[in-house]
């Protein structure tokens, strides 16, 4: 594949389809890249030397039922657009898998950057850092303010008992891509199902909600930075907000493993900690968030099945771009940290 048409993505076919379903919105022939940093969906920026957009597509090959689902994650950023939950403006749906082999949407390109590590934010200052981090705080107190039905996403999930279907979910996702033992993980996914809190009111969850996954642009005022979009969201449903609250917890704090290619940003001076971003949101929110430790330990667990997933597609040579030789080892530790956190906060 050439540099314009990498794996995944042929521009010429998409060119046709757009042409024919916006005819007028693309003026030239297309390129396209593959954008780094995604583990699971791939992203592509697309340009016709003029304007840009951005494409979603499944990873190549083995792919989990559900766990990729376009029509989804296309549906919510339609539905949040209006709200003042920003999201990429989106441009079109294609469940036709005989454009580029499988479904994909097409969105508007937002200028920003995510910043996936602390030697990243780092380069912001401390100040600046702070104020991020409590953006992203505040953006998903935003996101959990909005009225599903009011949006149209009223079905879009089944909030009762959305905490034992995930539990039971992510069993089932582990056990499709078992082909190694893994110390721990079946007492880490027992001992979450023995200690279910109960849920608040549902909200739409964003399901992978940590800084890399927002866009970070300055304000242009006084030195300042916000959000200027949500991504990935495909793992977005009705139900528990906590579980949002948990990952971004389990996201402050260390990851013990050195050239880790999952990266945490707690260590950039100005990170508020992980009790600040609790308390951020608990006051915002108004919810009570006396039961983080259980999220948090959920968020390691959840992680740790997503990563062995990946580590299953790089085993089958079905990864694209750098660093998936190092997944693997990362999943023990998470597996550690879920069990540290349940049983001693």
């Amino acid at each position: 594949m050439s540099a314009a048409h990498p794996p995944g993505l042929d521009p010429e076919q998409l060119r046709g389809l757009l042409d024919r379903e916006r005819p007028g919105l693309v003026s030239g022939p297309l390129s396209a890249r593959l954008i780094e940093g995604g583990r699971s969906n791939l992203t592509y920026a697309v340009t016709d030397g003029q304007a840009r957009w951005v494409v979603r597509r499944p990873p190549l090959g083995h792919v989990l039922a559900t766990a990729h689902d376009m029509k989804r994650e296309f549906r919510v950023i339609s539905a949040l657009h209006p709200t003042d939950v920003p999201v990429p403006a989106p441009v079109l749906l294609c469940e036709d898998e005989s454009v580029i082999g499988s479904p994909f949407y097409v969105m508007e390109f937002v200028e920003g950057v995510p910043y996936r590590t602390a030697e990243e934010l780092a380069v912001l200052g401390a100040e600046r850092t702070r104020g991020v981090v409590l953006d992203l705080v505040d953006t998903l107190v935003t996101l959990h303010s909005v009225d599903p039905a009011a949006v149209g996403l009223g079905d879009f999930g089944r909030p009762e008992g959305f905490l034992d279907r995930q539990l039971r979910r992510w069993g089932k996702q582990l056990d499709a891509s078992r082909n190694r033992d893994l110390a721990g993980i079946d007492e880490l996914h027992a001992a979450l199902g023995r200690s279910l809190p109960a849920s608040p009111a549902p909200t739409v969850v964003h399901g992978d909600y940590r800084l890399d996954n927002v866009l970070i642009a300055p304000t242009g005022r006084g030195g300042g930075d916000r959000i200027t979009a949500v991504l990935d969201w495909e793992m977005s449903t009705l139900g528990d907000p906590l579980t949002d609250l948990g990952l971004l917890v389990m996201y402050s704090q260390e990851i013990s493993l050195p050239d880790s290619p999952i990266s945490t940003t707690s260590g950039a001076p100005g990170h508020p900690s992980a009790r600040e971003i609790v308390e951020r949101y608990a006051a915002g929110s108004g919810r009570d968030t006396s039961a983080i430790d259980w999220y948090t330990a959920f968020a390691w667990f959840k992680l740790a099945v997503i990563l062995e997933g990946i580590h299953y597609r790089f085993t089958l040579g079905q990864t694209v771009g750098p660093g998936f030789d190092r997944i693997g080892d990362l999943v023990p530790v998470f597996i550690e940290h879920g069990l540290t956190t349940l049983q001693e906060g």
